[in-house]
């Protein structure tokens, strides 16, 4: 069966990710952030799922988990991502907190692509696949949640970079928009359930080939506009 990692697996999207690979069968590795959070998301849980207890901003720990792992990877998905800080327009920006929203958002994706592609490289399938966000499209020309925004497209420009780099090895990378989502994140008012998000982005994840790299999805699979 196909052995997945999943970021930030104990809350919204990533736990109905994780919920919802499980019930196909998969082996589920969860990035969580500590033993007390792994517990109570494993008691929640049916299934082979199997913590790892790190924060995805701590590229040390990140590195430990990654060489600790004795397993191959058929898909990664960097879904960790936070909507913060509370002040964030062009003319009133918290730097200090937009600066953890681009560490969260941007960087981490990377360097946990970076920590764990020798599992994704002995899998012979491997494959990446990072939550972007309909507020990263170039074509808004809104001026609220900018640290957010900003975060996204440029993550979406890192992982452009990072499937350019890793499509002669076979390596497909490519982003998916999750729309609108149930979450503590997008609120009780919005238009998603988070299972039904799920079953779309692992759909979209088992679908994705070479030809797929670089690629910006919805959830639902449709391929979308940066």
């Amino acid at each position: 069966m196909p052995a997945c990692l999943v970021t930030a697996a104990n809350r919204g999207i990533g736990l109905e990710i994780t919920r919802a690979a499980l019930g196909k069968g998969w082996t589920v590795f969860g990035s969580v952030r500590s033993e007390q959070l792994a517990q109570q998301t494993r008691d929640s849980l049916q299934g082979d799922f199997r913590p790892l207890i790190f924060d995805v901003t701590d590229h040390l720990a990140v590195h430990a988990a990654a060489t600790a792992l004795d397993s191959a990877l058929d898909l990664l998905i960097n879904n960790a991502g936070i909507i913060s800080p509370e002040r964030q327009t062009p003319l009133d920006m918290d730097f200090d907190g937009f600066a953890k929203t681009l560490s969260v958002n941007t960087l981490a994706p990377l360097a946990v692509s970076q920590a764990f592609l020798p599992h994704l490289r002995r899998s012979g399938r491997g494959r990446i696949l990072t939550i972007s966000s309909q507020m990263a499209w170039m074509g808004y020309r809104k001026a609220d949640t900018l640290a957010y925004r900003a975060s996204k497209a440029a993550v979406n420009k890192v992982m452009q970079g990072l499937a350019t780099a890793l499509e002669g090895e076979g390596i497909p990378v490519a982003l998916i928009d999750p729309g609108w989502v149930r979450t503590d994140m997008g609120g009780p008012m919005a238009d998603n359930s988070p299972q039904d998000v799920a079953t779309g982005i692992l759909a979209v994840s088992e679908g994705l080939s070479i030809a797929d790299t670089g690629k910006f999805f919805r959830w639902s699979g449709e391929e979308r506009p940066f």
